[in-house]
């Protein structure tokens, strides 16, 4: 974790970080929580197959990734999900389609601060498989692969590693 030693309120160098969720002042009793951030992942599938892009940043630049991202304030979990799947993919997606199916703890590690995440997972089905104009920014490729043929290896983040085993072995 990146050290954060002023503190805020008081401008003292006294800010102590409790090693969990919280940075404390000793000298003014300024607490600043470092709470869990809401995040979606879409398994976007089509018969026997998932949707997966490339990521094109970091953290983990190269590895493989589910649509989705971070909640923003005042956005419930399914408007994320239409959020990002159009930033990112360019997909309007109907929300009352999406399925909830579970949620795993994450850290997502970006520019040396450890960001605790809930992320939520869910399932879209579409009929037919689509092509998106990418966003490069974000995603350098896409890739649509049968559940059979996943290398949980390859995924970006431990959370999704862990769903995605459980949902392939559910879908035998």
């Amino acid at each position: 974790m990146k050290n954060l030693n002023f503190c805020p309120s008081c401008g003292k160098k006294s800010l102590t970080w409790n090693h969990e969720k919280k940075w404390s002042c000793t000298q003014c009793s300024f607490v600043l929580y470092h709470n869990v951030a809401g995040a979606v992942a879409v398994v976007i599938r089509c018969e026997n197959e998932i949707f997966l892009t490339q990521r094109n940043q970091e953290p983990k630049k190269g590895k493989l990734d589910l649509a989705g991202g971070f909640t923003d304030p005042n956005e419930s979990a399914e408007n994320t999900c239409k959020r990002e799947l159009f930033e990112e993919l360019r997909l309007h997606i109907d929300i009352s389609n999406l399925r909830y199916l579970t949620s795993l703890p994450n850290v997502y590690q970006y520019k040396e601060i450890d960001y605790n995440t809930l992320d939520l997972f869910f399932e879209y089905n579409v009929n037919e498989k689509f092509k998106v104009d990418l966003e490069v920014s974000e995603i350098s490729e896409t890739i649509w692969i049968p559940l059979d043929q996943i290398n949980l290896e390859d995924l970006a983040f431990d959370s999704q590693k862990k769903f995605l085993e459980s949902y392939i072995e559910n879908q035998k």
